[in-house]
């Protein structure tokens, strides 16, 4: 079985996607990437995240050519594929459609560095994609340009979100990082108030946040509220 260890992972993260409520149904999906191999495992289409077993994951290359697998990948493959074929070094990828995240894309809003905590994105900002059909190039293809300015993660327009990570834990605690940082900026909307950080005081938190946290023993550090 390929990429045995990434598939009990998705599984395994698919049913926190429903316990930690990032999303509903079967919406959303994950993957993780090995650059090695040049191979993603990617969660199925449309099968309840409970219902999903380790042999339901589906082997890929980040051309769309399946590897192992005998379901259906997700839709959003090609999306997945969009983040491991950028400069960012994203290994695993967790789209969702999350209330706060989705309800910010519903409104055409990115998500603003309104707490300093937006920074374990790596930006100041991240980027509203364009609406495109889900599942689609052209999404995919939006999602790329968007991903140019270096940030980690993407609010969809009318859709979700997406969130990437140098390992799926990474790429999770960043996708609920995003989740608190959207209620956050939703509440300040909606009291009529937002004190958006300017880019100097943004940049000197993305400073911070490269030494924040406890080192592990490859020399990088934990970083971000849920990292």
């Amino acid at each position: 079985m390929l990429m045995k260890t990434a598939r009990e992972q998705i599984v395994s993260y698919g049913n926190r996607l429903i316990e930690d409520g990032l999303t509903v149904g079967t919406a959303g999906n994950i993957s993780v990437y090995d650059p090695e191999s040049g191979y993603m495992a990617i969660s199925p289409s449309g099968i309840p995240y409970a219902d999903t077993l380790p042999e339901d994951i589906v082997i890929m290359d980040l051309h769309g050519n399946i590897l192992e697998g005998d379901r259906k990948p997700s839709s959003e493959s090609a999306l997945h594929s969009a983040f491991y074929l950028a400069d960012i070094g994203a290994q695993a990828v967790v789209h969702a459609h999350s209330m706060y995240c989705t309800t910010l894309a519903c409104m055409g809003e990115p998500l603003r560095s309104v707490h300093y905590a937006i920074a374990e994105a790596g930006t100041d900002i991240l980027p509203l994609v364009p609406y495109h059909t889900f599942g689609t190039p052209e999404l995919a293809r939006a999602a790329s340009e968007a991903l140019k300015g270096g940030a980690r993660g993407v609010i969809l327009a009318n859709h979700g979100m997406c969130a990437s990570g140098s390992s799926l834990k990474s790429a999770y605690g960043l996708a609920l990082t995003m989740e608190w940082c959207a209620e956050v900026q939703w509440r300040c909307m909606c009291a009529g108030k937002m004190n958006v950080l300017t880019k100097k005081e943004m940049d000197t938190a993305l400073e911070h946040y490269k030494t924040y946290g406890q080192g592990k023993s490859d020399g990088s550090s934990v970083s971000g509220y849920n990292g």
